[in-house]
This record gives structure tokens, sequence and C-alpha cells, in this order.
């Protein structure tokens, strides 16, 4: 009498295979370290002094609140301030660039409509 042998598959081997493939492409795909707040501290120009401090502009374009601040407009004061990390490691710009490839700096300081010769 000739006995067979049933195996069983590898199904624990399988699931944690694709829970690693999954958790690796989500890391990849969501990116958390180019969403989550990073700690700046800078100079930034006052250009604006209220009743809860002073209202400064910083070299990212952002407009920050300086408290206890005593500076009048157009000082110069340090701020503390958080910002995605994406605006600051460049991680953005590359976004915008691969998403446009043909988009060049040219480009992109043209305004108006019309036909280009």
């Amino acid at each position: 009498m000739q006995q067979t042998k049933f195996k069983k598959t590898p199904q624990l081997k399988f699931l944690v295979m694709v829970a690693v493939a999954t958790s690796v492409l989500l890391i990849f795909t969501v990116t958390p370290w180019n969403i989550l707040p990073t700690l700046v501290t800078e100079e930034v120009s006052v250009i604006a002094v209220t009743d809860y401090g002073c209202v400064g502009e910083s070299s990212l374009g952002r407009s920050v609140v300086v408290s206890d601040c005593d500076a009048s407009v157009g000082d110069i004061v340090s701020a503390t301030f958080y910002i995605p990390a994406g605006e600051t490691n460049g991680y953005l710009e590359e976004l915008e660039r691969r998403q446009n490839p043909m988009v060049d700096a040219w480009d992109k300081s043209v305004s108006g409509i019309g036909f280009s010769p």
C-alpha cells in the first residue's frame, strides 16, 4: 500500500511576505517624513506689530508670529516655527519637476496667453 503525504501550504510565510511588501510600498508611497513638521529657527523681517507680538515674513514666504516682540516694522528678529519638511528638503520641487518634466524656469516666467513662435 502506498502512502501519500500532504504538504501544508506555507500560508504564514506568504502572509508575512505580503505584509512586508505592503509596508515597504506604503512607506515609499506616502513618505511621511515629507509631511511631518520640522522645527525651523531663522531671522525674519517684521512686517506688522500687533497686540500679541510681531508678524514676520520668513525666507520661505511664511508669515510667522513672534510673541513678546518689541521690534518695529522692518526690523530683523529671530523666530522659531514649524514647517512641513517637504518645503525645506526640496521634495515638493522634485515632485513638481517630475510631474511637469517639460516645464522649465523660462516657461514659468512667461505670462499671458497666445502662441509662441
